[in-house]
């Protein structure tokens, strides 16, 4: 190694680690359950975004399994060259279905959907109104699109208005684009759609959704879009299939139109090897479970409501979430990361979220109840923040 690249990484790893915001990786023995195996210890798993538990889902199991037999592990080429199965096209009509809109495309991954469909439209003759808190991969989606990026305050419609105003009103652009989580992972918190479609009407503005953390959780499970029946007004839906599909992958849905553009002109979707099968198939089944029934979102939605209740009662901070996401928002960075390290002793698998996924200051711990939680867990998880939260100081 370089003595230059040597000095910038043992200066840098040790500053980040006196700072309390060097981050520990876990590994997980075995499935990412409700509970987990970590360390040859079991714990209740607090920190997956696996919110209806179907990462884990016997009947898709089977699906990839069965899958695999007959396509094997592999796509084996790009989308544009032979790697698109029928299974790829069967599930983007499902996802169009889900999402209701005329068409869907599929990406490796919800990062890539970013990359991919913002650069593909955008350029540096436009301009995009971005969320203060929003995603880092439409940060970096945006950044890639060498677009002028605007910042406006988050979730706050005076200061989106006045922006769009002076944007479109200098001449500048040939293009403005409007972007925004529908919820907003670290708080929970839901985008305020209705008004933003308002402004965008106004200013014709076009209007991009990331929906990674709704899509299974709003709308009875249909997204953010679908929750504020603001399907015709949204041109671009993003979302994931890692998360409460519970596989891999993401999709952007909308006109007919704007994915064939995505199909030609997005990188991800040019440059990379397809979805695999096994993947493909079970992401099609998770998403026809969705549509099919509201089972697993209401008991997500019970199990995020009884734990916030629980930690709420206890005096921990958690913040103004809208949706079964529950942070417990603690502030200093070497405090959280100690609350969660105790945690894990005590038995709950809970990260800490500190800078920069999160503003410095504002360090947390993010907890995801699924549907796959039982009670007894959720009370054993409660239990366990008390005696933690006292020990520490942070409730009383």
């Amino acid at each position: 190694m370089s003595n230059v690249l040597n000095n910038f990484l043992t200066e840098n790893l040790e500053q980040l680690k006196s700072q309390g915001l060097y981050n520990e990786i876990d590994p997980v023995e075995g499935a990412n359950g409700p509970i987990i195996t970590v360390g040859g210890n079991e714990l209740i798993n607090l920190s997956s975004n696996n919110y209806l538990g179907l990462a884990t889902n016997d009947e898709l199991k089977r699906i990839a399994k069965e899958t695999i037999d007959k396509y094997g592990v592999g796509a084996g080429a790009v989308r544009t060259i032979n790697g698109t199965l029928d299974l790829h096209v069967k599930l983007e009509e499902k996802l169009a279905e889900f999402k209701g809109t005329e068409a869907a495309i599929s990406y490796q991954s919800g990062f890539n959907c970013n990359m991919a469909a913002i650069s593909a439209v955008m350029d540096k003759n436009d301009a995009i109104l971005s969320d203060q808190l929003n995603h880092a991969s439409i940060i970096d989606g945006c950044r890639l699109s060498k677009a002028k990026i605007i910042p406006f305050n988050h979730s706050d419609m005076d200061d989106l208005r006045n922006k769009a105003k002076e944007a479109t009103e200098s001449g500048q652009y040939n293009k403005v684009m409007v972007i925004t989580d529908g919820v907003f992972s670290m708080d929970g918190d839901i985008a305020k759609l209705p008004e933003i479609v308002e402004i965008a009407k106004e200013f014709d503005l076009i209007t991009y959704v990331d929906d990674a953390h709704g899509s299974g959780v709003t709308g009875k499970g249909k997204g953010t879009v679908k929750h504020f029946g603001l399907e015709k007004e949204i041109d671009f839906q993003i979302g994931t299939l890692s998360k409460a599909i519970g596989v891999v992958g993401g999709y952007v849905a909308g006109k007919k139109d704007l994915i064939d553009w995505l199909k030609v002109r997005s990188r991800p979707f040019l440059f990379s090897t397809a979805l695999p099968p096994g993947d493909v198939a079970a992401i099609t089944a998770a998403v026809q479970m969705i549509i099919d029934s509201t089972e697993l979102h209401d008991k997500l939605w019970e199990n995020g409501d009884y734990l916030k209740a629980g930690l709420s009662k206890l005096g921990f901070d958690i913040g103004a979430s809208e949706t079964p996401i529950t942070p417990c928002i603690i502030g200093d960075e070497k405090l959280t990361q100690q609350f969660s390290k105790r945690l894990f002793e005590e038995g709950v698998y809970a990260k800490s979220i500190v800078f920069p996924t999160v503003p410095k200051g504002t360090g947390r711990v993010r907890n995801m109840p699924t549907a796959a939680h039982t009670k007894e867990m959720l009370d054993n998880a409660i239990a366990t923040y008390e005696k933690v939260g006292k020990e520490l100081g942070v409730i009383k």
